[in-house]
């Protein structure tokens, strides 16, 4: 196999300069493109400086409050859950979404954390009392088959 022959360029090909720009770059722009960028009023209506300009301020009666509560909803789900975990096992369902909404609450700055600690504890215990008596009611069938 030979050499590759690498050729010169032709005479039509301009050589850039030694400090050359990215093709549709500005060679001006100094500024970092994450850099805040100045907000200037563009234009102005000849009647807008008659109007007097407010600066804009939030008010407290228009701020929404958050006045949802996820944990006593979790509390509620988890002793309905242990409740009917003392029975029969199908309770699990609650005791899961109990569960689930009991780390929700917890996630969360404006809830209780009492209240969600408790429903996550008895959501769980209900979870492992459910599991027992399906665990129990499926060891009976293997006895009866």
């Amino acid at each position: 196999m030979s050499e590759p022959r690498i050729e010169q360029p032709t005479p039509e090909v301009a050589r850039p300069d030694a400090d050359a720009a990215l093709p549709g770059g500005r060679k001006d722009y100094g500024r970092l493109p994450t850099g805040p960028v100045p907000v200037e009023q563009t234009a102005r209506h000849a009647d807008a400086e008659e109007q007097p300009v407010y600066e804009w301020a939030p008010t407290t009666d228009t701020l929404p409050v958050d006045d949802t509560r996820l944990a006593p909803w979790a509390l509620i789900a988890a002793i309905v859950a242990l409740a009917t975990s003392m029975f029969v096992g199908w309770g699990i369902p609650v005791a899961i979404i109990s569960v689930i909404a009991a780390i929700m609450s917890l996630r969360r700055p404006v809830e209780n954390r009492e209240v969600a600690v408790w429903a996550l504890v008895l959501g769980l215990f209900a979870t492992l009392c459910s599991a027992g008596w399906l665990l129990w009611a499926a060891m009976q069938l293997e006895n009866l088959g």
